[in-house]
């Protein structure tokens, strides 16, 4: 039974995959700061869902989920490399999965420190523990943050991101360059996924999603940046889930076919991998937001905002490799995702 370690497990997408993973009869660890960022009473609620008994958390401190004898959690930063390394050094740990990042666009705004201290400290910290005790797979969070000023569509991981427009994305391409690296250098096989604007159940209370309906229920007016005039590539969280949960036992191999005189940045002569991770179906925020309103029953309060600094206004992933390698196929429409999101909410909050 190989063990992985989920970092970021009280998160949206962390707390989706420790669901999956032990279904699928693995063991896992979770881990995560719990920081304020967002409501942390959600953070709680994600990580009671799964069994883990929030009174029980104290800081460096293993425990064992009440729901399943394979899982355990531990409150940790990343940018502790201390405990990160004890962590290591007694688990053993065969995958790892580090999902863990200080997220939000807009936020690196205001709180740039926050990005450097997780997102590449953080992130350094890992690399360096599965150096140290080496792994047979590391997949790591990047993000569809990283085309930045890059307008050719789909977005493919073929193309040039050397342009971000928010330190969120610099630090996410950073990741990139610090993954290959240590693939290249020491060998630890590594797959890098560009998430394209996941959405669900137990979402972000930052997202869109989240943001415009409670703004709805709420009968509170809704922001629309640059007028409506956005797409986006959203993503079930079911359909990004199954992704990850496909290559988890398959990591990439040293590539010898690699041309350094014509470089392609998706693969590398290093056991190293980049994906898109989306939906391939670009979406008009104000479809989207209509979808929202179907699902509620009720129709929102528009106020129409111009384009936020940091923001791009359209994605769209090319996941064309992720096809032929993984045979990832995203099923669920964006009306059925957001269904199943209002029904979750108004369980949740009781509404």
């Amino acid at each position: 039974m190989k063990k992985i370690l989920i970092t970021g497990t009280a998160g949206f997408i962390g707390f989706h995959l420790v669901k999956k993973m032990l279904q699928s009869g693995y063991q896992v660890v979770g881990m995560d700061s719990v920081n304020d960022y967002y409501d942390i009473n959600l953070k709680y609620g994600r990580l009671e869902e799964n069994g883990i008994p929030v009174k029980e958390m104290e800081y460096a401190k293993i425990i064992a989920s009440r729901e399943n004898s394979n899982h355990r959690f531990v409150q940790l930063q990343l940018e502790d490399k201390g405990e990160i390394m004890r962590l290591f050094d007694k688990e053993s740990f065969d995958v790892v999965v580090n999902l863990a990042a200080q997220a939000g666009v807009r936020y690196s705004l205001t709180n740039p420190h926050a990005y450097i201290d997780s997102n590449i400290s953080g992130f350094l910290n890992i690399l360096e523990a599965c150096r140290a005790n080496p792994v047979s797979n590391l997949i790591y969070a990047s993000s569809s943050s990283v085309y930045g000023l890059n307008a050719s569509m789909p977005f493919s991981v073929k193309s040039n991101v050397d342009h971000p427009v928010s330190l969120y994305a610099a630090s996410k391409k950073s990741n990139e360059l610090m993954a290959h690296t240590y693939s290249h250098l020491f060998g630890i096989p590594s797959i890098g996924l560009r998430f394209f604007t996941v959405y669900g159940p137990w979402g972000r209370p930052d997202m869109a999603l989240f943001l415009f309906a409670d703004a709805i229920f709420r009968d509170q007016p809704i922001e629309v940046y640059n007028h409506g005039r956005m797409q986006r590539d959203f993503t079930y969280i079911d359909d990004i889930v199954d992704g990850i949960s496909r290559m988890i036992d398959h990591p990439p191999e040293k590539n010898e076919s690699w041309d350094a005189a014509h470089p392609d940045p998706s693969f590398s002569s290093a056991p190293y991998r980049l994906y898109n991770i989306g939906h391939n179906n670009p979406v008009k925020l104000l479809d989207f937001i209509a979808a929202i309103e179907n699902a509620i029953g009720k129709k929102a309060r528009m106020v129409m905002k111009p384009m936020q600094p940091g923001d791009v206004e359209k994605t769209w992933a090319d996941v064309n490799d992720l096809i032929s390698d993984f045979d990832y196929r995203p099923r669920t429409p964006v009306e059925e995702g957001v269904d199943h999101f209002i029904k979750w909410y108004r369980a949740y909050y009781g509404v």
